[in-house]
Order: structure tokens, then C-alpha cells, then sequence
């Protein structure tokens, strides 16, 4: 056993215990249900002490977000001691739904945490993720705070990560050492997402898609070539902001040239602000004691209602498939499973009510296997995310369509002329059949 201390003040001493990850999971028990923090935060050490007592644990269900890196809980041949309940499917986890041994949870980003603050998902331990306390006994819950302070709140128990190399960030992600039940100390590298270069295909969607975002606008995007040709674009325009769920290394050196300095936001004004974050050790060395990004909960980053006081709100979002009616599937692959509802539909809905917002839908006309992506109609049993009430623009390689007050002929004409040459005789006929 390691004893830690840590200096609160001149006057006052105190100190926290620290115990291996076997003794810390000691206190999960069958039946219970657990919060993992989500995406480079997750908290592997804890996971894999947690998966050690397989033969010992029965029906523990792990409730998650995305995480990055393996899921070792999730192998089906433990389906009898733990079951996995996604709030948005990763790939670590995606078989867990044809095996039997997962199940998703349709909810909007924005309401994850409602889950646990109404007790409608019991959580019972917590496992997070955190940097080394400060002086004053704070912890930072670093590159991922989404709905993990919720969990720790209504949970029972919390255990704690610590890291050396977990950065410290500023905003909603701070708590003291006196919200944690359990500590165990580790050094080990967060995960990270390599940057790759965006293909020709990726690059000219990224022109069109800056084509439209305006000097003083503010942004949300993803991860992956799209939002990063998206943002190699956009260094000669002036004064942007950053609201948005995640971000990764593309917005580095446009806050560094001063591209992006949030001086013309309606929220938080001169910071960027995301509920988690995935990228390189560049990323996470860069954000460490940065008070210039501010970490908050998904439910203020994604609420609408704050979301949209920034003017100029541009969202920028991908999907699966469009149909000619402009319906969005972003989650699934005809009933097949997917991903999630995620934030799309919060930041879609945010951008449309801000004064001169854009939301975007950007994707490749086709799939890899060259089957378009603009479609007649959505596969039989596929998600619609984003309604057709609610989608402003398409774009793919080969234009923008601006769908926003357009009749459904309109739609229908300005989505088949962005769709793939290849496929844009027969979409318009096989839709013109089906009515």
C-alpha cells in the first residue's frame, strides 16, 4: 500500500491512500452497474482489474460512450459476467450486439447525463480517469468530462486512475480528492489517433464545406479527414470560434495563428470549449494547463438552447446515407447498428436556430465499394437521425445542396446532381417509381 500526501494549503496536511486495481475492484459486486469514462480517458488500468474477476462477477453491466482502445470485458466468452450498455457504439464494442452480450441505448449526447441524474440508469461504481492532484487536492478529469460527472455524483462508489501523463484541463472536469473513494496511481500514455492525410475525394468536400463558413463564425466538428481538409482550409479566414462535442489536432495551429480566438462568440467568448478530446500526444500536451480550452458536460456543450446563442454557428456533421427527401442516416446500416444518435442532432438543431448558422451534412457520394450514398430511400429498418425538416446543406465531392425551404421535387433535383455521375440517372428513377 502507498501512502500519497498532498499540501492543501500552508496550515493544512492531508493525504490519500493509494491501492492496487485488484483491491480497488474488490468493492464491484454482481449485478452492478458501472460508468466508464469515455473516449481517451478510459480508464484501462481499472478495465482490466475490472475483467480479472470474470469468473467471480455475474451480470455486471458496464455502461459506456465511445472509448478508445480494446474492450476486454466486452470478449463474448463473458457474456454471463458482464453485459455492455452502449450510450454510442464504438468499433471495440460493436459485436457485443450480434453476440448477445451488449445493447444500445438511443439518447442524444445532451442527455446522457439525465440518465443518471433522474436514476434512470442506477450507477452504482464509477471508474474515471484523472491527472495527479494539485496542491489544493483537485484532480482534472482531463481529455474526456461528457457525462462522468453525473456518474460520479449518483454513483455509490468512484474509483480514480490518477496519471502522470493524464492532462490537466480547465472548466467542469475538476474535482477534489474528497469525491473519490478509491485511488489507483498509474503512468502510462493516453490513446492516441494517428493523423492521416485526406484524399482527393476528402479534399474537395473540405473546399466546399469552407466554402460556406463565413470570418466570426463558430464551429463544430468531428474527428477524421473530412473535418481535417475541412480546417486546412481555413487558414486565411479571420476570427472563428470552437463550440463543439470533441476536437482533435487540425484546430492546433489555427489557434495558433489566430484563426481561431473565440473573440466573436455568444458562449464563453475567447475560449474553445468541447466535452472531450482525441488525438496525438501533440493535442494532449497542448491542452495540459491551457485555460484557453474549457472543458464542460455534454449537457452544456450539446444543449441547443446555448448552442445556439452563438452567432454564425456552423455544424458540420457525416452520415451513413441521405435520401432524396434530405432524411439523414447517421447511425446505422439498414437495422444494422452502427454508431449512435451522438451530437449530431443537437448541434444540427443549434446551428439552425443561430442567427446566420449553418448545418452542414458532408459524406462521399459513394461507399469504398463505389454504392452511392445518396440514395432513393433509406435502407428498410435504417435510423433517421436528422429529419428532413432539419437538414440546411448536403455535400459531397461534387457540390453543395442547399435543401433548407425547399420543396421536395427541389430536394430531389439538387441532391441527384451532387450524388456520384455514375448514379444519378438511376436514384431519380427509382424515386420517381416508388411514388
Amino acid at each position: 500500500m502507498i501512502i500519497s500526501t498532498l499540501i492543501l494549503n500552508s496550515n493544512i496536511l492531508t493525504m490519500y491512500t493509494s491501492v492496487s486495481a485488484e483491491e480497488a475492484l474488490k468493492i464491484v459486486k454482481s449485478n452492478d452497474k458501472i460508468y466508464i469514462q469515455a473516449a481517451a480517458a478510459v480508464p484501462n488500468v481499472l478495465i482490466n482489474a475490472l475483467t480479472a474477476r470474470h469468473e467471480e462477477l455475474r451480470n455486471v453491466e458496464i455502461c459506456q460512450l465511445h472509448t478508445e482502445g480494446p474492450a476486454p470485458y466486452a470478449d463474448p466468452k463473458y457474456t454471463n459476467s458482464f453485459h455492455v450498455n452502449s450510450f454510442f457504439i464504438g468499433k471495440n464494442v460493436r459485436h457485443t450486439l450480434k453476440a448477445g452480450n451488449g445493447s444500445y441505448t438511443p439518447v442524444f449526447l445532451s442527455e446522457v447525463p439525465l440518465l443518471f441524474k433522474r436514476n434512470i440508469v442506477d450507477v452504482k461504481v464509477a471508474l474515471i480517469h484523472v491527472s495527479v492532484p494539485d496542491i489544493h487536492g483537485y484532480c482534472s478529469l482531463g481529455v474526456s468530462v461528457e457525462a462522468t460527472l453525473a456518474a460520479i455524483d449518483n454513483a455509490d462508489y468512484v474509483i480514480a486512475q490518477v496519471n502522470k501523463q493524464m492532462p490537466r484541463t480547465f472548466g467542469d472536469g475538476i474535482i477534489h480528492v474528497t469525491e473519490i473513494n478509491a485511488f489507483v496511481e498509474c503512468d502510462e500514455p493516453l490513446p492516441t489517433i494517428p493523423v492521416t492525410e485526406p484524399t482527393d475525394i476528402e479534399t474537395k468536400i473540405g473546399d466546399y464545406v469552407a466554402s460556406l463558413i463565413e470570418d466570426r463564425s463558430t464551429l463544430q466538428m468531428g474527428i477524421g479527414n473530412i473535418p481535417n481538409a475541412v480546417l486546412s482550409r481555413l487558414h486565411n479566414h479571420k476570427d472563428l470560434g470552437l463550440h463543439t462535442e470533441m476536437f482533435s489536432d487540425g484546430v492546433i495551429d489555427l489557434i495558433l495563428k489566430d484563426v481561431i480566438n473565440g473573440n466573436y462568440k455568444g458562449v464563453n467568448p475567447g475560449r474553445a470549449m468541447a466535452t472531450f478530446l482525441m488525438g496525438s500526444k501533440r493535442l494532449y500536451d497542448y491542452v495540459d494547463d491551457n485555460p484557453f480550452v474549457e472543458m464542460r458536460t455534454s449537457d452544456y456543450v450539446n444543449d441547443v438552447s446555448v448552442i445556439k446563442q452563438n452567432p454564425r454557428m456552423v455544424a458540420i456533421n457525416s452520415a451513413i446515407e441521405v435520401d432524396l427527401t434530405g432524411q439523414v442516416c447517421a447511425d446505422s446500416i439498414g437495422s444494422k447498428m452502427y454508431s449512435g444518435v451522438g451530437g449530431q442532432m443537437d448541434f444540427i438543431r443549434g446551428a439552425s436556430l443561430s442567427e446566420g448558422g449553418k448545418a452542414i451534412i458532408a459524406l462521399p457520394s459513394v461507399t469504398k465499394k463505389g454504392i452511392s450514398r445518396i440514395v432513393p430511400s433509406l435502407k428498410p429498418g435504417a435510423g433517421v437521425v436528422t429529419t428532413r425538416a432539419h437538414v440546411h446543406y448536403v455535400v459531397t465531392e461534387y457540390g453543395i445542396a442547399n435543401l433548407y425551404g425547399k420543396t421536395i421535387s427541389q430536394r430531389v433535383k439538387a441532391l441527384a446532381e451532387i450524388a456520384h455521375p455514375d448514379h444519378r440517372e438511376a436514384i431519380e428513377k427509382v424515386y420517381v417509381e416508388m411514388r
